[in-house]
């Protein structure tokens, strides 16, 4: 049984760098504008952070555009309140730029990774291949652009497995030449967190992850 606390792995990392005097650059996989909301307001204290929005499991397409106008509003309003407050819940002084960038919509690719998947229930096998679709391009692009570490936001959802999100981006980080930012975003009180913020920035809160299979209830 996994026994690890990503939590504090990702506390030590942060001591560590607030000790060299760093602020490294995060390259942050977002599945969308709710998850992100707790982790961009915790992490860009720390790190100068560029999103990025890959998600070709997403259907439809307009589902895909809506989630990407909500992200980009999101790190739009987080920024504002950033230089007009100095609310320590806001990030205060201690607040570092937060940049965004989208990959491709390439849902093809999302169907070619889930063929024979398709009947997998719910956070079994399907979802897996899933994280690693997306955790592979994060990783691909933090390397070329010299990123210091490539996480991702999937981790605060109590429907998405912690561990196999650390065990897939530990392992990437050993095909790319970038690191790892442990994460298990869920923790004190994280979720919760990101739905207090949702409720603040009037989000959009999708009722399915993405896919189409989550929607039908399929699998």
């Amino acid at each position: 049984m996994n026994r690890r606390n990503y939590q504090k792995e990702l506390d030590a990392v942060i001591k560590e760098n607030e000790k060299r005097s760093r602020v490294p650059r995060l390259f942050l996989h977002s599945c969308c504008a709710p998850c992100s909301s707790y982790v961009l307001e915790y992490l860009s204290q720390y790190f100068e952070i560029t999103v990025f929005y890959y998600n070709p499991n997403i259907s439809p397409e307009e589902e895909y555009n809506k989630r990407i106008l909500e992200q980009r509003r999101l790190i739009g309003e987080l920024t504002a309140c950033r230089q007009n407050t100095g609310d320590p819940q806001e990030g205060g002084s201690r607040f570092y730029p937060i940049r965004m960038v989208t990959g491709p919509y390439e849902p093809l690719r999302f169907y070619e990774m889930a063929r024979g998947l398709e009947s997998e229930p719910e956070g079994g096998k399907r979802c897996y291949g899933c994280y690693r679709l997306r955790l592979e391009e994060a990783a691909k692009l933090a390397a070329e652009g010299g990123y210091d570490y490539f996480t991702t936001t999937l981790s605060i959802s109590p429907l998405k497995n912690a561990v196999w999100l650390n065990e897939i981006g530990e392992g990437l980080a050993g095909i790319y030449p970038v690191k790892h930012l442990p994460s298990d975003f869920k923790k004190r009180n994280g979720y919760r967190r990101s739905v207090e913020l949702s409720q603040k920035h009037n989000l959009y809160r999708q009722n399915y992850c993405g896919c189409i299979f989550s929607k039908t209830g399929e699998g």
